[in-house]
């Protein structure tokens, strides 16, 4: 299927969207482009595949969000992601959490741009939908533009054309991955500049926005905007935005759509207990 243009999309959140989160934000907006959780591409590799990677065909239009450094790796996973039926595969260059600098991806990717190139020119090879990458926009405390301008550049070149970008430093030591979304200041700025410098490129903008006016002001002049915690804490604001800014969306009789899912989880759910011993004659 073709990619649509939403203009919004619903970030990556490890332990949250999982797939019924995801069918639950899709009863809810049917123009986001939704995210899964961060899947090592390890994981698919070895794993089962089915369970991490299954989804529900309503989900569309939807994006696998994988970790890994390894470009053989990265393509095998990519390809097993397009088969499944997603219809962009994306790499996590920002998470700073230990595990993941212990596995040598996410945020400290950003480190060896030029390995990020040779994963995103593997998987480019290997898949026909589109390969982004979501990045920030330094690592640490330092705030020179240079150094993430340098970091699209090059990725650039490995063939990405779309950038998701969090408006954050990552700081690889010293704070949580919680504390890491918050306490490094939001720069906006960096990633209106980055598309002043990269005209060819797609932007889009992620981190700390919770309003529809944050939303309208900061991706103005970007592709979108990539919403993270709200959309978890607040999913109606999904249906508001879609009703307001745009024309074309799907409506939805949300309180139906969601009574539906939650016959379909419980039934699930039931299927899935353990069936009871019989009792003794």
């Amino acid at each position: 299927m073709s990619l649509p243009k939403p203009a919004f999309s619903v970030a990556p959140m490890m332990d949250w969207t999982d797939r019924h989160c995801r069918y639950f934000h899709r009863r809810i907006s049917g123009r986001a482009l939704l995210y899964t959780e961060m899947i090592v591409s390890a994981a698919i590799r070895h794993g089962q595949r089915e369970r991490l990677l299954g989804f529900d065909s309503s989900e569309h239009p939807l994006a696998l969000q994988l970790g890994g450094s390894d470009p053989a790796e990265l393509a095998l996973a990519a390809r097993v992601g397009e088969d499944f039926g997603y219809d962009e595969i994306n790499l996590n260059c920002g998470c700073p959490s230990d595990r993941v600098q212990s596995g040598a991806f996410g945020a400290c990717l950003m480190n060896d741009a030029p390995l990020v190139a040779d994963c995103v020119r593997a998987m480019r090879d290997a898949v026909s939908v589109p390969v982004t990458v979501k990045h920030r926009i330094g690592l640490g405390r330092s705030e020179e533009y240079g150094f993430v301008r340098d970091f699209v550049g090059t990725v650039a070149a490995g063939g990405c054309s779309v950038f998701i970008v969090h408006a954050r430093n990552a700081w690889l030591e010293g704070l949580s991955p919680k504390e890491n979304r918050t306490v490094p200041p939001l720069r906006y700025e960096v990633v209106h500049r980055l598309a002043a410098d990269f005209p060819g490129l797609s932007f889009w903008i992620n981190g700390g926005l919770a309003d529809h006016a944050a939303i309208a002001g900061n991706a103005a002049g970007l592709a979108g905007a990539m919403i993270g915690r709200e959309a978890y804490e607040n999913p109606w604001m999904l249906q508001s935005w879609c009703a307001e800014h745009e024309n074309d969306c799907v409506k939805y009789d949300v309180q139906n759509r969601t009574d539906s899912w939650l016959q379909v989880e419980l039934k699930e759910s039931e299927l899935q207990k353990p069936k009871q011993p019989a009792a003794c004659p």
